[in-house]
């Protein structure tokens, strides 16, 4: 019997010896856990730090201006910067002078120094669309003018400086190209003597029955300045033409406030001089933003193949179907539809004379070309 109980009290106080072991065991394992889990904690913590201040740091944008080296960019919170390019950026497949361009959504990333604060971009959102031009001075290269554009108007005048259709041709074929919509203004209808506004009659006929919406307006007067807001309500415009027709001075109409600066024709040359320098980007107080670019001389046309070039001029695309054959470039084809409709009055004169010569590649003579009527 003594014996049974000494057994029995060994293999209790074994047991009891177990228990706390192993009791021991997983408490020094939760102690480890917790311990784990604190540094776990507090390095996952401090990656989220980190993060948020990448985070906030990496900031998305448009480009209001560029002034070349520089880009001066609106946030999404509404706050501009004044932010630089990459380096090696600019040999990332960009072909043209100008990597950025007024109207670019971009990502960029914020850096202070002496105290100054500014950005460094580093991505280029895909673009919805966007005009671009033979570069002026390396003609080899192009030029984007703007981007992301919801509508573009080609500012137009007879005199004073004179815009010719081969310019006014070569401008729509790359809203064309680009699905641009384009609206044509007839600018300083105020000043237009008799025989200079049937030319404008005729013009706004022609354009207009190809597709093109046409107004006559006054930056001076106002005339038809509120149908043109109202164009351009919601939207992203840019305005566009020669220098002196008038841009800067409807910009001023249309949004007092800007004062953007103006200049006098030179009576020498019936040209205009250059004051808008640098594409520009405005917020108008009627839910609309306008792009103010500098005049443009020229305008050179950029990676259109002679096959294609006819889908840039609606009202030759349309009868191209009738021609006999389905490549027919309207030029000494037989039984071509467009020339027979050029020989019934039927086509524009000064519209087949700007597609062949983009088509041949006359990038001078559409420069000093006197407008033809038919």
């Amino acid at each position: 019997m003594i014996d049974a109980l000494v057994i029995t009290s060994c293999a209790l106080a074994n047991c009891n010896t177990t228990v706390s072991s192993k009791t021991n065991s997983v408490v020094f394992f939760i102690s480890k856990v917790k311990l784990d889990f604190k540094g776990r904690t507090k390095y996952i913590k401090k990656k989220c730090v980190s993060l948020f201040r990448y985070l906030k740091s990496r900031m998305t944008g448009i480009v209001y201006k560029s002034t070349g080296s520089w880009y001066s960019i609106k946030s999404l919170d509404g706050d501009f910067y004044e932010c630089r390019i990459k380096g090696k950026f600019r040999i990332q497949g960009i072909k043209s002078t100008n990597p950025l361009a007024v109207g670019d959504r971009v990502d960029f990333d914020l850096e202070t120094s002496n105290n100054t604060q500014t950005g460094v971009i580093t991505t280029i959102h895909p673009r919805t669309n966007y005009i671009v031009r033979k570069s002026v001075n390396l003609s080899k290269q192009t030029h984007i003018i703007a981007s992301n554009i919801d509508q573009v108007f080609l500012l137009i005048t007879i005199d004073s400086p004179p815009t010719f259709t081969s310019f006014i041709d070569r401008f729509l074929a790359t809203t064309e190209a680009y699905a641009i919509k384009a609206v044509l203004l007839f600018n300083k209808v105020d000043v237009n003597d008799e025989p200079t506004q049937k030319i404008v009659q005729e013009l706004s006929e022609l354009y207009e029955s190809i597709g093109y919406q046409c107004l006559s307006i006054s930056a001076l007067t106002g005339e038809n300045i509120e149908a043109v807001k109202t164009l351009m309500t919601g939207k992203s415009s840019m305005f566009a033409g020669h220098s002196g027709v008038g841009k800067s001075t409807l910009v001023n109409a249309i949004e007092p406030g800007l004062n953007i600066k103006t200049k006098e024709i030179s009576e020498q040359h019936k040209q205009g001089q250059h004051t808008t320098t640098f594409a520009e980007m405005f917020d108008l107080s009627f839910d609309a933003r306008i792009i103010d670019t500098p005049g443009i001389k020229g305008f050179g046309v950029v990676d259109m193949e002679p096959a294609e070039v006819d889908h840039y001029f609606p009202e030759l695309f349309a009868l191209k179907q009738s021609c006999k054959f389905h490549n027919c470039l309207h030029l000494h084809e037989p039984q071509c539809a467009v020339k027979l409709a050029l020989e019934n009055g039927e086509v524009s004169a000064s519209r087949y004379k700007s597609y062949t010569q983009i088509l041949e590649g006359d990038d001078e003579h559409y420069r000093t070309d006197n407008y033809e009527p038919k």
